[in-house]
């Protein structure tokens, strides 16, 4: 056995479900870039995932929800790169969303 028969080895990580009190964050239309690297992403195996995106020297979360038809995206705000990291933090702990 390698390490790619694993089967939960290449899943990212998962947004855990909304408990008590969290940060709400705005979520806007996407805003047109003409490049966007996605730092970290959320495993798109639910209904709704998410990435860290950085563009133009800035970064944002984009939340794509997966329905039938054409997908729903948003983008939250832009960021310094060091707060788009911490706000993706807070999202992987249940504390924004």
């Amino acid at each position: 056995m390698n390490d790619f028969d694993e089967p939960d080895r290449l899943h990212s990580a998962h947004v855990p479900i909304r408990r008590g009190s969290f940060r709400k964050l705005e979520w806007w239309k996407p805003t047109p870039a003409r490049r966007v690297l996605v730092l970290a992403w959320t495993c798109d195996c639910q209904a709704g995932f998410y990435e860290l995106c950085q563009s133009g020297g800035l970064a944002f979360i984009r939340r794509t929800v997966q329905k039938d038809g054409e997908p729903e995206i948003a983008e939250t705000h832009r960021w310094s790169v060091r707060q788009g990291w911490a706000t993706w933090f807070d999202l992987l702990t249940g504390e924004v969303r």
